[in-house]
């Protein structure tokens, strides 16, 4: 058997496996973005993992609206790509380094996770449409912009200068 509990048959069964999996790591991310948030020392970094924490909780409610619309559990799945990314992202935080070469891993770590999550979104709200979710299309497209200006607007803080300040 694969790393989901059922048989997938249907486009609509691989839908609702790929809504758990974004809970189960949305919910993971939760646990580790106040970390991020407390090591990072510049402020504009700070201030945007406590955005998107912020975010995040909005997203986590956006796919329990969901389940409740579908009449499906998102509980019993743990996201595995995710456990391992933000592995690596506890990695960087405790990493033996400067605080803007840290600064700058933390962004490498936190846009690990926002590519994945965009792949995630962007999947899931494709399969929406096509089984004829209209409502959860739109929730699902709401946090994959979400997720697209988070990335923006890590890129923009590591090409804007942290980057620059870790050489």
């Amino acid at each position: 058997m694969g790393i989901f509990s059922d048989k997938l048959t249907t486009l609509d069964d691989l839908f609702h496996e790929q809504l758990k999996d974004l809970y189960s790591a949305e919910n993971q991310l939760l646990k580790v973005l106040p970390d991020m948030a407390d090591k990072a020392k510049d402020a504009g970094l700070k201030k945007a993992f406590q955005s998107h924490l912020e975010e995040t909780k909005n997203q986590v409610a956006r796919l329990e609206k969901i389940g409740k619309l579908l009449d499906i559990s998102l509980t019993g799945h743990e996201c595995q790509a995710m456990k391992g990314l933000l592995k690596e992202g506890t990695d960087m935080i405790h990493e033996d380094a400067t605080d803007e070469v840290k600064d700058a891993g933390l962004i490498a770590s936190a846009q690990r996770v926002e590519h994945y999550e965009i792949s995630g979104y962007g999947t899931a709200a494709h399969y929406a449409q096509r089984v004829g979710q209209a409502e959860a299309a739109k929730l699902l497209h709401e946090s994959l912009s979400e997720e697209q200006a988070a990335d923006t607007k890590l890129n923009n803080l590591a090409k804007g200068y942290i980057n620059q300040k870790a050489l």
